[in-house]
């Protein structure tokens, strides 16, 4: 991770660690390399999710794109995966999207995508760091010259691009929806409309809550970090089935008939039998994270379906499935990639995907998760002011605390958010929760 780039990008408090300077930075900086590099006008495309901070940093983006000779092309709010869509299938030079993701609504960030609609190469990413810190180096020991006169770019209302996907959606699904009742939590942020507009023109009957945005409430309350919501809806209304986004879009959590939450481990089981039970599991292989519970990894071996284990973060789990071959990847968090589809996590294609195992399999979400074990596992965030002396100490006495309470332990600072994670699993729920109260007290007692 750089200084201001993390795993999921530049994330910090808007106007305080991520300001409306630092997103015009970012926008000069991709304007001219991409424009010096085609010997040309760079294309970029920009969207957005709902926090109120989102207009100064989509404009601030804009603005420095079309001072450096490049062509802004402007989304509005819609999700990441709709913007890695577009760059990919569009022909755009990159792609820029304006979240925080799961963070509350006073974070922000900017992610960065390239042509392929993949996270920006980190060559580039480096490039960018050293220019938001005054090093001009890499230019000449100059700061990059403004375009004048004819040179000057220009900023292109795109909400067709965004219409587009829309319609790529509607087209994945095989068959219609009608009869079915599902809930669908946009978590007041970029799937707020999305989300609806999609199951409804697949025929389901939609009950839809986190639909009502107004820049403060993204994730308050509601989206997949927030579950609860969906479960009372889904309950409440005896819905088939749920859907739970993030502020971005690119996870889904769903809940089952009952109201049970299905994570992204429980999801990457139905959906790679799911496959297999069509054929097109390549090489019986998926790829999930070294934070993915040990029965999903099991369980999947009771079904001679091999998992891959990659670091954490949809980058290093669409790099190891480019690697291994895998046409299915994810993370628990809700994270999933089909490379059939996408270049990146997208909730919503997730939601079809498992809406087409649903209507395949022909019963309800609880019955395509027989067979499925989970180990007892507990995962805390702990705040911190400093991750580095946070995590004094903590590697070994992980260690120690592994071998003595005979569970798999696994402490990381969070790439996107200023805390440490601390997950412990094994056999015994008791020995999980007090490797995990031993290790946030350490974590506690270093910052002081």
């Amino acid at each position: 991770m750089g200084k201001y780039f993390g795993t999921d990008g530049f994330r910090g408090e808007a106007g305080v660690k991520i300001t409306a300077v630092h997103a015009f930075k970012v926008g000069r900086i991709l304007g001219w390399y991409y424009g010096d590099r085609l010997g040309g006008k760079c294309r970029a495309v920009i969207g957005k999710d709902t926090r109120l901070s989102s207009y100064m940093l989509e404009y601030s983006l804009a603005a420095g794109l079309t001072s450096s000779g490049a062509d802004a092309y402007i989304m509005h709010v819609t999700t990441t995966p709709s913007v890695s869509y577009v760059a990919r299938c569009d022909g755009f030079d990159c792609g820029i999207m304006v979240s925080a993701s799961h963070n509350p609504y006073y974070d922000n960030g900017i992610k960065l995508l390239n042509s392929s609609g993949e996270k920006m190469e980190d060559e580039v990413i480096s490039l960018i760091e050293r220019y938001l810190d005054g090093d001009f180096a890499p230019f000449g020991g100059k700061d990059i010259p403004f375009a004048a006169g004819n040179a000057v770019g220009r900023t292109v209302d795109y909400v067709s691009g965004r219409n587009r996907y829309i319609g790529h959606l509607i087209s994945l699904a095989t068959c219609s929806y009608k009869g079915l009742r599902i809930g669908l939590d946009g978590a007041n942020g970029s799937a707020f409309s999305i989300a609806r507009s999609v199951f409804d023109a697949l025929g389901a009957k939609t009950f839809v809550i986190g639909d009502s945005p107004n820049g403060t409430n993204v994730n308050d309350g509601v989206g997949s970090t927030r579950i609860e919501a969906l479960q009372n809806l889904v309950r409440q209304y005896s819905l088939d089935v749920g859907f739970a986004f993030d502020g971005d879009a690119d996870r889904c959590i769903a809940v089952d008939e009952r109201g049970e939450v299905v994570n992204g481990d429980k999801e990457l089981y139905v959906l790679a039998n799911y496959l297999s039970s069509r054929g097109e599991l390549q090489n019986r292989s998926i790829v999930c994270t070294v934070m993915s519970n040990g029965g999903l990894i099991s369980s999947l071996k009771n079904k001679q379906i091999n998992c891959y284990l990659s670091d954490v973060g949809d980058k290093n789990v669409c790099d190891l499935m480019s690697k291994t071959g895998a046409v299915l990847g994810g993370e628990s968090s809700g994270h999933v990639v089909f490379s059939k589809y996408e270049t990146t996590g997208d909730g919503l294609v997730t939601a079809i995907i498992l809406m087409e195992a649903l209507a395949d399999g022909k019963c309800a979400l609880s019955r395509l998760l027989k067979g499925f074990k989970t180990l007892p596992q507990i995962c805390v965030s702990v705040p911190v002011t400093d991750k580095e002396a946070a995590m004094c100490g903590v590697e070994e006495l992980s260690k120690n605390l592994s071998k003595k309470l005979s569970v798999r332990m696994l402490v990381r600072p969070s790439g996107t958010e200023r805390v440490i994670r601390v997950m412990a699993e094994g056999e015994s729920e008791e020995d999980c929760s007090l490797a995990c109260k031993i290790i946030c007290s350490k974590i506690t007692q270093n910052c002081g």
